[in-house]
């Protein structure tokens, strides 16, 4: 007996001492060239968007600064209030919009809390379920905008750290509502790209002069405008134009279970949203 009691110990021990070794080998880090690609797609995205300027701060998954850029023009206290944003989402491993939201409705004593930055613009990184960084930004055109460039880093990341792609593509059920949550890409293909969209107020007028918009609408209403002529239109990136708005195109309410084909090279533009949206937009690139 005391033979098996023995022998068992020891395997018990070997398990879990390759399970903790595995668990070592297999934990996700944020490196230095990973952080400069999540600056690298932020500041994309705030060209994209025209943004006046904005601080990009990355921290590794204990909230220590990895690297941090600040664009022209960003107010001199950007850079600290963008890693105070990183930190608070890694370490408690949420976007930072949702600390606001829950003090705007009351809970006050949470400001008291040490290190702590409830201000939206914060998004947790993550690689295959575990948070392996934080990304902040601060001083864009608003505090969605910020946290709108801040998905952008996170969701490049994130999207160039997946498994090499196999021939079926399974996107479980949480792995999509927290890309709704965030709203970033879902799926990219050689000539496609599937992104799960949220938003909570009016955007800009965009044309694609070569990708066609197959949008779903899964939850919200907003006025659509599409066709028109946009008015102060300007190239922000190869095959990207923006507007601050268009005239004469044809406006109309979409809603839940509602689907809008734009073709490449037709303005469209979320005139107005009534609360919060969700929707699956896929850009299918032509050839030409």
């Amino acid at each position: 007996m005391k033979l098996i009691t023995t022998t068992f110990i020891l395997s018990l021990g070997l398990v879990l001492y390759s399970t903790a070794q595995t668990q070592t080998l297999e934990k996700k880090v944020l490196t230095l060239e990973g952080a400069k690609k999540v600056i690298a797609a932020a500041v994309a995205e705030a060209k994209s968007k025209n943004a006046p300027g904005g601080a990009i701060a990355v921290v590794d998954d204990g909230g220590n600064l990895v690297a941090v850029e600040r664009l022209d023009n960003t107010f001199a206290a950007g850079a600290n209030i963008s890693i105070g944003k990183a930190r608070t989402a890694v370490l408690f491993k949420r976007p930072t919009k949702f600390f606001e939201d829950v003090i705007n409705k009351g809970r006050t004593a949470m400001t008291t809390l040490n290190d702590f930055t409830p201000l939206q613009g914060g998004i947790p990184i993550i690689v295959d379920g575990q948070v392996i960084g934080g990304v902040g930004v601060s001083g864009a055109a608003s505090a969605q905008q910020d946290e709108e460039l801040a998905i952008a880093g996170a969701a490049n990341f994130e999207t160039a750290n997946e498994p090499s792609a196999s021939p079926v593509t399974y996107l479980p059920a949480k792995q999509v509502s927290h890309a709704f949550m965030k709203g970033m890409p879902l799926v990219r293909g050689m000539n496609f790209k599937i992104d799960a969209s949220h938003r909570d107020e009016p955007g800009v007028v965009e044309v694609h002069t070569r990708d066609t918009d197959i949008i779903y609408m899964l939850e919200g209403s907003a006025a659509l405008v599409t066709g028109g002529a946009v008015i102060d239109g300007k190239t922000i990136e190869p095959e990207e134009i923006r507007g601050r708005e268009s005239k004469g195109g044809e406006n109309r309410v979409i809603t839940k279970g509602d689907v809008v084909v734009i073709p490449n090279g037709t303005p469209h533009w979320f005139k107005e949203v009534k609360g919060p949206i969700n929707y699956y937009v896929v850009k299918v690139r032509s050839a030409n």
